[in-house]
């Protein structure tokens, strides 16, 4: 008799507690948040990504970003984001990026336009993320990968150290794996893909890493970010980039600066 009574009460109890913790899931995505590390230039936050960009805000050092928000960086701006996992994503200039678009938590970012670096930790075990763009998914494998999107009809992928899974959305093709360092795949909106056009030279991460290099030394010099108006000496985030937007927006590297004036002949 007694154990007829308490099973009811323990199945009870057994439900409360499932929808407890499924009421509280909503709760912790909505306060995970990452957590600006290191900055400088322009770096500011919309409340998503249908905001004006009137809204704006600017970020500081230790601001957190919430799921949904988008982060806008200007001309020579850098931003590094730490994640509470140990990972952490890097925005160079003229980026738009959207964090944690998806509440599913399928995708980390969504990059609209610019280019960001990514590093997963895996050291506390599988780690799995997804990172799209207007033409593709990166689906992560490994841990350090770079992705441009110069436009919205194009998705450059780069893979630094591990692997990662690169799918067009655009239209049904080969989906390449990247899985040494230096491959590198370029999607395009409605452009299938071939195998060979996979890119296993060293040469684009070259690039990327001289250029990421460079800004990140900047960024050291004034942790706090440079003030709006100020200078970084340049455009180095840009340069060198196939497809990246110079500092006047146009497309392409930002040109280089004038010779100097002749030497004196003395006469």
């Amino acid at each position: 008799m007694i154990k007829r009574l308490t099973t009811p009460w323990t199945l009870r109890a057994m439900l409360m507690a499932v929808v407890a913790v499924a009421s509280l899931r909503p709760m912790s995505a909505q306060s995970y948040a990452a957590t600006l590390e290191s900055m400088t230039g322009q770096v500011s936050i919309l409340p998503d990504s249908n905001s004006p960009v009137s809204a704006a805000a600017p970020l500081f050092i230790k601001a957190p970003i919430k799921p949904k928000q988008m982060v806008i960086t200007g001309s020579n701006s850098y931003a590094k984001f730490l994640l509470a996992d140990g990972s952490f994503f890097e925005v160079f200039e003229n980026s738009k990026v959207v964090f944690h678009e998806d509440y599913g938590w399928a995708y980390l970012l969504n990059i609209i336009l610019g280019h960001i670096r990514v590093f997963i930790d895996h050291s506390k075990g599988p780690n799995s993320n997804s990172v799209s763009t207007p033409t593709a998914v990166i689906s992560v494998r490994g841990t350090i990968f770079d992705i441009v999107v110069p436009d919205e009809d194009t998705t450059q992928v780069t893979l630094e150290e591990g692997w990662v899974h690169v799918r067009n959305t655009t239209v049904p093709t080969f989906e390449p794996d990247l899985t040494k360092p230096g491959d590198t795949v370029t999607i395009i909106r409605g452009q299938g893909l071939m195998g060979k056009q996979v890119d296993h030279s060293p040469g684009v991460l070259k690039v990327l890493r001289g250029v990421e290099d460079a800004v990140r030394v900047i960024a050291q010099q004034h942790p706090g970010g440079i003030p709006i108006g100020g200078s970084t000496g340049g455009g180095p985030v840009a340069a060198g980039i196939p497809g990246a937007q110079g500092d006047k927006g146009k497309g392409g590297a930002a040109p280089p600066p004038a010779p100097p004036p002749p030497a004196s002949s003395g006469h």
